[in-house]
């Protein structure tokens, strides 16, 4: 798998991970031990740590193709992202390493600034890095 690809496909799993997380919270749960769903609610908070865990690197293995870039360009960004990565998935594992993940929870999961920077973080670096040819 190219780093481009590499990198596309951990937005992708952010970004489902986040649409699941945003159905979870809706679903008014006390906790994913009686939920039919307990499986998904770990598996997505699992695929997400897997995506965040080496993100920077990711994007600076594909940034190093963007020879039309100025040398550096992509440093002070990726250094942003990697800041916000690194919070939201100390945050994912927290929720993670819980007994119970209840639907309020992930909704102050999904309200974390950290998680949310990343994510506009992603929006705009996704465009930049179809951009590499």
């Amino acid at each position: 798998m190219s780093a481009r690809d590499d990198v596309k496909s951990r937005i992708d799993v952010i970004e489902e991970s986040y649409e699941f997380f945003l159905a979870y919270a809706a679903q008014g749960l006390s906790t994913d031990q009686a939920a039919k769903s307990s499986y998904r609610i770990r598996d997505f908070l699992g695929k997400m740590e897997k995506a965040l865990d080496g993100l920077a690197d990711a994007f600076r293995a594909a940034a190093s193709d963007d020879s039309a870039a100025p040398a550096g360009a992509w440093d002070e960004q990726i250094r942003v992202l990697e800041g916000d990565a690194d919070a939201a998935l100390a945050i994912v594992r927290l929720v993670g390493s819980r007994t119970g993940v209840s639907s309020q929870l992930v909704d102050n999961l999904n309200a974390n600034i950290h998680l949310r920077a990343l994510l506009t973080d992603l929006f705009l670096m996704d465009d930049l890095i179809d951009l590499i040819e």
